[in-house]
């Protein structure tokens, strides 16, 4: 990843603090399967990553960087969590097959990292409400117990804000599906 593609994806503006090298440390060693910085860092990199932190701390930006670093078969989908909610809007339960085990763009499950966990809300879909969400990532689950294709998560949320929202079975899986990564909960909004 070179200065030049976050160059390329965020403008001049767009830089790294210093505060957050540690994180974007950890991630860069992830994605590119650097095992003994991972080990170093208790990094599994057979899971997916759950990079939390406050709002405007960067975590959608240094994901979105992060697919431009991994290698071709670990290439990841970034999919905002309200663009979901929109297309369950749409579509139905179908969005939560698609997103899971069903076919997104060819025949096996790939990686994603879904963005901004815990915006949405429960959804109805001729009058079923659905936590969407929470079923997306037990199907997500499910395939990495059993193919072990990973999820990538970014939130603002805590694990007890995760639990509150999503239920213990949820939180419980998302500690085996991802590795979690947090920024400082005290860290300033970095958007200007």
């Amino acid at each position: 990843m070179a200065p030049k593609k976050s160059v390329e994806l965020y403008g001049n503006h767009f830089k790294i603090l210093e505060s957050d090298y540690p994180i974007v440390y950890k991630l860069i060693a992830y994605f590119l399967k650097n095992e003994p910085t991972c080990f170093q860092y208790d990094i599994n990199l057979n899971k997916g990553i759950l990079l939390s932190g406050p709002v405007g701390c960067g975590k959608a930006s240094l994901m979105n960087l992060m697919k431009h670093l991994t290698s071709t078969e670990h290439k990841f989908l970034v999919k905002p969590y309200r663009y979901i909610s929109f297309e369950f809007i749409q579509d139905g339960y179908q969005i939560i097959h698609k997103y899971s085990i069903g076919k997104l763009y060819e025949s096996q499950p790939k990686i994603i990292c879904f963005d901004n966990l815990g915006v949405e809300n429960n959804l109805k879909y001729y009058g079923n409400e659905c936590n969407i969400m929470a079923e997306i990532l037990l199907s997500r689950y499910d395939i990495f117990t059993s193919k072990k294709i990973q999820t990538h998560i970014t939130t603002n949320l805590s694990a007890s804000e995760i639990e509150n929202a999503y239920g213990n079975r949820v939180r419980s899986r998302l500690r085996e599906l991802c590795n979690l990564i947090a920024f400082d909960r005290q860290i300033f909004d970095n958007r200007k």
